[in-house]
């Protein structure tokens, strides 16, 4: 049954992205048209921060007068492009460190506006039940893209799989600079989405936590869950241009308030790691 859940919600989130490639030019259309900027779109990946904009921000947004519409993206690249390009208003579903490569690496307009309670990585594994069981040569499903394979990396070394090279930046990590493959692991590069059935044919794999969440992965069997710095936190962005109007500063608002805190702390996202800022 837990494979046939994962199948069924990767299944969707294809059709989601196909939906939502042949909808394009609509979306931008509706929120171009948008005149006082209270009719607003945010894109989300399926998972907590999915469930955290529509449950938790929503109604904080229109507290404020906004009517919103929640926009989902089957990957970690339409919801930015699609944001630099004004088809959708904000989003959350990214963190610092990736927005920031992501944008300046696609010469996009983006700005994070503040950072929100996040799920860490999880190491999850069909097979195993703990560190210590995973043998010489397992075979370890980790992120393709660079920001969030320099995290797996790093919960990896962190937990005696590998060593990384000294003085490393464990922001930018990569293979090269695995200093000694302690378990003569051999890593398994995944697409983010795909990661959760990756678990099927891999020894172990770790797992951002919106996918993690999504596939219905239980954070009480991980076999290891990723102590999360600042910059792995996730953000709400929106395009540079909106940071110091009114859409940027509302959505910073409403992340500061007491409200808001009050609302995570009462939610399923109150064990969620929270910002520096959190008090």
């Amino acid at each position: 049954m837990k494979i046939l859940k994962r199948l069924a919600i990767l299944t969707l989130t294809g059709v989601i992205g196909l939906s939502l490639t042949a909808c394009g030019s609509k979306t931008s259309k509706k929120v171009n048209d948008v005149a006082d900027g209270k009719n607003i779109i945010v894109g989300v990946c399926p998972g907590p921060y999915g469930d955290m904009v529509k449950e938790i921000f929503t109604p904080l947004l229109e507290k404020k007068g906004y009517t919103v519409e929640v926009k989902e993206f089957s990957d970690y690249i339409q919801p930015d492009q699609a944001l630099n390009n004004g088809e959708i208003s904000a989003n959350l579903m990214q963190h610092t460190e990736y927005l920031n490569k992501f944008s300046k690496d696609n010469n996009l307009e983006i700005s994070a506006v503040k950072t929100v309670p996040t799920l860490g990585m999880g190491m999850f594994s069909n097979k195993y039940t703990s560190i210590d069981q995973i043998p010489d040569g397992a075979k370890i499903g980790v992120p393709n893209d660079a920001s969030n394979l320099a995290r797996a990396l790093n919960v990896l070394s962190v937990n005696n799989i590998i060593k990384l090279k000294d003085n490393v930046d464990a922001t930018k990590a990569s293979k090269l600079d695995i200093a000694e493959n302690i378990k003569n692991i051999q890593l398994v590069e995944v697409e983010g989405a795909q990661l959760a059935r990756s678990i099927e044919s891999t020894d172990v794999s770790l797992i951002p936590g919106n996918y993690a969440y999504a596939s219905g992965l239980d954070y009480s069997k991980a076999l290891a869950i990723e102590p999360l710095t600042e910059n792995y936190k996730n953000v709400v962005a929106v395009k540079t241009s909106d940071l110091d109007k009114t859409l940027g500063t509302d959505f910073k608002e409403i992340i500061e308030s007491e409200e808001f805190k009050t609302a995570i702390e009462s939610s399923k996202f109150k064990d969620f790691s929270k910002p520096e800022w959190w008090k």
